[in-house]
This record gives C-alpha cells, structure tokens and sequence, in this order.
C-alpha cells in the first residue's frame, strides 16, 4: 500500500518510541495532565495543532490514522489493535497549514486543503503529491463522496464556495456558492451538511448529482465551529449535531416528525467559585460508526460522551494541559482517537511553547454503548 518514502527516516520528528499496551493503557512517562485519562500516546506526533484526525475506510482491513495540522504536513499512522501501537507509516511536507484532510474510499490515497487554498491528493503507493482542486481562498473542509453513480472530493473554502472535483481535471465538476465562509462540513452519502459564517446551515443531496435541498435556521445563538451527520436505524442519514464557541451542542432532524425532537444542550463548561460559569467551545463532534453515541471535545481541555436519543452524559474526562481540538472514531468503532493543542481561545498570551500537541488512543466500543436503549427513529 506504502511506496518508498522521500524523507531519510519514517519516524516524524524523529522522536523516540513512547512503549504501551492495549489502548487506553500507555505507559508514557507524562505529567497528569497531560495524559490524565491513561490512553495510549501516538508516537512522533505533530509540531503544530492538529486540525483534522481521520482513520482509514473499511475498505482496507488494517486502521491506519491520517492527520493534518498548522505545521504544513499531513502525516499517516499503522495502528496496531492487537499490540495497541501506533507506527509512523509515511508523511508529506506542504508550504502552508493544512486545514483538513481526508481518505478515498478505496484507502489508496489521502486528500488535504490547505492555506495556500489548494486541494491536493496524497497518492500513497507512490508517495506523491498532486494538486486536484483550488479556491480562491484557504480550503476549510475536504470530503470523498462515493456515490453508485459517480465519485468527487468535495471541498468548501473561505471563498463562499463548495467545489466538487473528478481529481483528473483541474476543473470542478460542480460548484455552489454560499452567502458566508464555510466554517464547517460533513458529508454521509447521499447528504452533505455545510455551516458558514452568520450561523448559515445548509442541507444537500448528493444523489444523483449535488444540489441544495433546504436551508436551515440556526437553533444556535453563537458561531458554528463544528457539524457531524448521525444516522437512523436502517443506516441512512437523517440529522446533524451542531457545535458552537458557546458550549453548546443542537441536535437537529432534517426532516422532524416532531419539533421536539430538536433540541440543545449545554457542554463544555466549569463551574467557577463566584456561582459563574466559564464557558469554552465545542472544536468537534464525532459519531459511534454502530450505537450512534457522540463524543465532543472542547477548548476547556476535556472530551464527553453523550447518548443524544436518551439525552444524557455517559462519561467525561480529566481536563487535560491544553485543549482538545479534533476526533475521529474508527470505522469499526474500537478506537477513539483525539488531539490535543492550542487552539488560540485565549489569545497569544496562553500560548506555552512549552506544551505540545498529543494524539491519543482509546479503546471506545464498550464505553459508547447507549446507556438506555431506547426505540431508533
């Protein structure tokens, strides 16, 4: 799957091994707040924050964990579920900060938008570089949609425009404009969710061909920062979660059957000792690929687990030394991986050189588990 690599050493940074077991058992030598929930510590992670995590697709049996982050590269993991490791596989140096990244469907290539507002494609055999896609301004989100009929990257830019792209053409197959930057995206085939600045939300259907399905008004009062697609139980979607700089996640149905099935909920926030609360921004949710459980993760330097049919809590870490900044789940389900960096919510006066960015592993099939089954929509 792997081609020969450019760079003289696999190992990013060159950094040493850090020894563990199975996930969620690291042995790493760490303060306590930096690794206080005793999950496995990714070797050689980046030297910048890291903007997107993203496993590999089902196509291929073996997890492989892709990121990409402000230190210009995307960078690429073999993870090992049996002996809980995580090796540095390959990476790519670009010129500017990658914004996002994401897999084909077949697993052979890795996908990336970045500051200099190119899209580009990460053939892995051959461990190149091509430039598939570009804005007009830095590349926020980028998605592989595998449909029956056709397959594109879908990118969205600050330029207020979705693009979608056949990779062998330097010009977009299709392309929508948006009234806003595009702050965040997702996409499960056949719908595709996209938030924008002034809190716009807006709704596509990806079959047969990309086009608007509906606008949706904002349940939410502060900026969006992050979305996430959830299923019904035969597998399709069917809403989003929304995540906002005001601790505050909203579950929306596209189509409700009942208003009430909307609904907000507080998260991310710490009591103070003068009855206030501080409140910090939810970066980014991620759905349980089986029991459609969710985990968000926030600027206060925590990760929660949420049930949203129960609408309860299942559990909530330690605060960590810096916040929390991305997650993904694996396509089995069995591994929570999660970064920590700074995220610049506290201005360039909170930003300790000293406290660098971790990516962590944990075991999550049991732990997502709804904690009341309750009927599926």
């Amino acid at each position: 799957m792997f081609g020969q690599t450019n760079q003289t050493s696999n190992v990013f940074g060159g950094g040493a091994s850090t020894t563990g077991g199975l996930f969620g058992s690291s042995t790493a030598n760490a303060a306590s707040n930096e690794n206080p929930m005793k999950d496995f510590v990714v070797n050689s992670p980046p030297e910048d924050t890291v903007t997107a995590l993203r496993f590999s697709p089902p196509a291929i049996s073996t997890h492989f964990l892709a990121s990409s982050s402000w230190d210009n590269r995307v960078r690429c993991w073999e993870i090992s579920t049996a002996s809980g490791q995580a090796n540095p596989k390959a990476e790519q140096m670009l010129t500017s900060p990658v914004l996002s990244c994401c897999w084909h469907a077949d697993g052979s290539k890795i996908f990336t938008g970045d500051c200099e507002n190119k899209a580009q494609m990460w053939d892995l055999a051959s461990n190149s570089m091509t430039q598939v896609g570009q804005h007009d301004a830095p590349i926020k989100t980028v998605h592989w949609i595998q449909a029956p009929s056709y397959s594109c990257l879908m990118t969205s830019s600050w330029d207020k425009t979705i693009k979608f792209w056949d990779t062998r053409s330097a010009t977009p197959i299709g392309q929508m404009q948006v009234p806003e930057r595009v702050y965040c995206a997702d996409v499960l085939y056949p719908m595709a969710v996209v938030s924008t600045a002034d809190k716009g939300i807006f709704v596509y259907i990806l079959d047969p061909a990309p086009k608007e399905y509906k606008k949706i008004e904002s349940p939410l009062k502060f900026q969006h920062r992050c979305v996430s697609i959830f299923k019904d139980a035969s597998g399709g979607p069917t809403g989003f979660a929304l995540g906002c700089i005001e601790g505050r996640v909203a579950i929306q149905y596209v189509e409700a059957k009942d208003p009430k099935d909307n609904f907000t909920f507080k998260c991310h926030r710490t009591n103070t000792t003068d009855n206030t609360q501080d409140i910090y921004a939810v970066n980014d949710i991620s759905f349980h690929p089986q029991h459609n459980t969710l985990a968000t993760v926030g600027s206060d330097g925590k990760f929660s687990f949420w049930d949203k049919d129960a609408r309860t809590k299942i559990k909530g870490s330690e605060q960590f030394s810096l916040p929390l900044t991305c997650s993904n789940f694996s396509h089995d389900g069995n591994i929570f991986a999660y970064a920590i960096g700074y995220d610049w919510s506290k201005g360039h006066e909170a930003n300790d050189l000293n406290k660098k960015p971790k990516i962590f592993l944990r075991s999550a099939s049991e732990e997502l588990k709804p904690r009341n089954k309750l009927t599926s929509r």
